[in-house]
């Protein structure tokens, strides 16, 4: 394998010929509306990529679309990179403003989009872009026969282009490429995904979290069920109708999993490998899972730029749950202090990675690029995760929290993991968000933000977490909200947390 290309390299439409050819009949996809074979969905694949080449689409060109999950979604997406050029899934939860600064930004000729998230955007211009309703797909197509034009594809193209999802200003448009996502169809190998398997997808297709899942399942020739919208209820029938055996999740659907009332009289006993990526897994989370659900738990620790990863396998380490695990086979991950130097084993410091997975770049924003890279005295790349963390005795990795939401108070770090953590030991309560504000005395000074199981003397709880916690550490004040705010993939918005305080 050289740089992350596995030595049997081939594209990834390739790949999915292969199957079709292959195993023609075999199921490959399904969603709401329908299912299809193997060789169905690679006709509808090979019709939009003629029909995108048609209208002008080249190699290296972006192709945007923007929905919910779907088959028509699936194959837009498959097409763009079959045919050499780029994937661009828009984040949907984006306003109009938004969406459209990413259409120029990423350049697309082409729109695929649904029904609702063409009424979603409402009258903002789009410029140029040509808009294919996927209502419309059919119109839009070529014959049933149509192929698009061969094209050879080398590991260094782009494959997708997917936008970060960032709260305020543009996302930056992160640039993966073919031997990124070849690496990361390599390291889910381990995971199972086979002929035989079917996962289960239902997080958005323009995330890398349903992505890393999405891909190596398509790659490996298995089946694939999308849900347009996770349900905890429709996500246990379908897991026990369709006899599901792999599925990737972020932990808040574990949480609400775990809370659905029906959860155990489904039998989902077909299931072999559970991920959860993206957001931080409480260590009552996993055990919780581990007891209740069959099957394997794999957390994933790394990020859509690249880098390194961390893989932990929760049913082997049950002691080790409080971390994300350990470096992936072929992953150098390291920890640096402020200044860039490497910190020894045991101490705090910021997360970089280096692996055959790493984004080539931000779209057009070479200064950001440069801002999230880190180079090792040998000249090897590494990307900044923007984490921090501890390596313990036995490699494993512990995370405290963002190197941006560290709270300096009267010149002290304070980590709101640490804190969170004691938060989430009081009954009463049941999320906990740890943010720093403004404070005239200390610079900063943590506030919790907490939802309860039910109500609650919070002055009391408050004093009994300040006296576990250090005389540096202690919370200013306690807030009780209804919900913590979350993006589309369960990371809690601290910011808006923060914006919502009391000056």
């Amino acid at each position: 394998m050289k740089r992350g290309v596995p030595d049997n390299f081939a594209d990834f439409g390739t790949v999915l010929a292969r199957h079709a050819a292959e195993i023609p009949d075999a199921p490959c996809i399904m969603d709401a509306e329908r299912s299809l074979n193997w060789v169905e969905f690679g006709a509808l694949i090979d019709r939009i990529g003629a029909g995108l080449q048609r209208d002008g689409v080249t190699r290296g060109e972006a192709v945007a679309i923007l929905g919910r999950n779907s088959i028509p979604y699936a194959a837009a997406f498959c097409a763009a990179v079959a045919i050499g050029a780029v994937a661009a899934p828009l984040t949907s939860s984006a306003t109009p403003a938004a969406l459209a600064a990413m259409v120029s930004d990423c350049g697309a000729r082409i729109l695929f989009a649904d029904d609702e998230a063409i009424a979603e955007l409402g009258d903002v211009s789009l410029g140029k872009v040509k808009l294919v309703p996927f209502s419309q797909l059919e119109d839009w197509l070529g014959p049933d026969s149509s192929a698009p034009t061969p094209v050879t594809i080398a590991p260094g193209d782009a494959f997708n282009l997917i936008y970060s999802s960032g709260t305020t200003g543009t996302p930056k448009g992160i640039v993966q490429d073919h031997a990124m996502r070849a690496a990361h169809i390599e390291r889910a190998s381990a995971f199972g995904y086979d002929r035989t398997a079917t996962t289960l997808i239902s997080t958005p297709l323009y995330s890398n979290t349903t992505l890393v899942a999405f891909l190596p399942a398509l790659a490996g020739g298995g089946r694939v069920v999308l849900m347009p919208k996770f349900d905890a209820g429709e996500f246990c029938r379908l897991s026990e109708s369709e006899r599901v055996t792999h599925a990737a999740l972020v932990p808040v659907q574990y949480d609400r999993l775990m809370a659905y009332p029906g959860f155990d009289d489904h039998d989902l006993s077909t299931y072999r490998v559970k991920t959860s990526t993206s957001a931080p897994f409480s260590v009552e989370r996993k055990a919780e899972v581990l007891s209740r659900w069959p099957g394997k738990l794999v957390e994933i620790y790394g990020m859509t730029e690249g880098g390194g990863t961390c893989l932990l396998f929760a049913d082997e380490f049950p002691d080790k749950l409080h971390t994300v695990g350990q470096p992936a086979e072929g992953h150098d991950i390291r920890l640096i202090d402020a200044d860039g130097n490497e910190v020894e084993r045991g101490e705090i410091g910021e997360v970089v990675g280096h692996s055959g997975g790493m984004m080539r770049g931000y779209h057009n924003r070479p200064e950001a690029t440069r801002d999230a890279e880190w180079y090792s005295e040998d000249g090897r790349r590494f990307i900044r995760h923007g984490d921090l963390g501890r390596f313990d005795a036995d490699g494993f990795l512990e995370l405290v929290g963002r190197a941006k939401d560290v709270i300096i108070s009267g010149g002290f770090n304070i980590y709101p993991s640490d804190l969170e953590a004691e938060l989430i030991a009081e009954p009463e309560i049941a999320e906990a968000s740890v943010v720093g504000i403004p404070s005239e005395q200390w610079g900063e000074t943590p506030v919790a933000f907490v939802v309860l199981h039910n109500s609650a003397d919070l002055e009391a709880v408050l004093a009994r977490v300040n006296e576990r916690l250090g005389k540096t550490q202690r919370i200013s004040d306690i807030v009780a909200v209804d919900e913590l705010p979350r993006s589309s993939i369960g990371k809690v918005l601290k910011r808006v947390l923060a914006d919502t305080y009391p000056a």
